[in-house]
């Protein structure tokens, strides 16, 4: 027999999810928690279960509470369940030791072969998640191709390797003899060019693909 326990903080969609999976000869529903209180005071390590575990519980972190489960019960078997499809989410559940990541608009068939393959020690996740991760792949290898192909002036190149060497923007145009003006306007290009928002990422960016030493 499947355990599972349900958790998210709208009682409504627990009682719907169990009364769904409860018309099932294997799985049989455990639990109901609307809170990482509720979930934690009823579990212990030596149990095997199935955990469909919102992200979002109000106040609460789904993504801390997976954590939290990963680590310490390790029969627990996580399945995170929201509405939210950006990938970075979806990335940081399975990260934390989600097992799979369904959407909540995800049909009762769907459900429930993803609660039978995580209950045998299977990952899983929808086409859709899947699709979702897959584009988030291919948009970071072609971040990943263009920061390669970057191309920077005489002057940005310049300005970079003093920037990386710690020198403000005071110093940097006492040491080109250009105004601070034109400083901020190539530091302000080279953001863009890297496509990040301050000089910290940047320089970071700039040291792993080896625009400066």
């Amino acid at each position: 027999m499947i355990r599972v326990i349900l958790v998210d903080d709208h009682k409504i969609f627990t009682e719907g999810l169990a009364h769904i999976l409860g018309l099932e000869s294997d799985i049989t529903v455990v639990g109901q928690c609307q809170s990482a209180k509720e979930l934690f005071a009823g579990m212990n390590s030596t149990e095997d279960v199935v955990v469909l575990l919102d992200i979002n519980l109000g106040h609460e972190s789904g993504l801390d509470i997976c954590k939290n489960l990963s680590d310490n019960y390790p029969l627990a078997k996580v399945i995170a369940v929201s509405m939210y499809q950006e990938e970075s989410f979806i990335t940081k559940m399975l990260k934390n030791g989600a097992a799979g990541y369904l959407l909540k608009n995800t049909g009762r068939e769907e459900f429930l072969k993803a609660i039978r393959a995580v209950s045998e020690g299977k990952s899983y996740q929808s086409a859709a998640i899947t699709e979702i991760i897959m584009n988030g792949l291919s948009r970071q290898k072609n971040q990943e191709r263009n920061l390669h192909e970057l191309k920077f002036t005489r002057r940005e190149k310049e300005i970079l390797e003093l920037i990386a060497k710690g020198q403000t923007t005071k110093s940097i145009a006492n040491t080109l003899c250009i105004s601070e003006k034109t400083v901020e306007t190539h530091r302000s290009n080279l953001l863009a060019k890297f496509d990040v928002k301050n000089m910290v990422s940047l320089l970071k960016l700039a040291l792993e693909y080896g625009y400066v030493k």
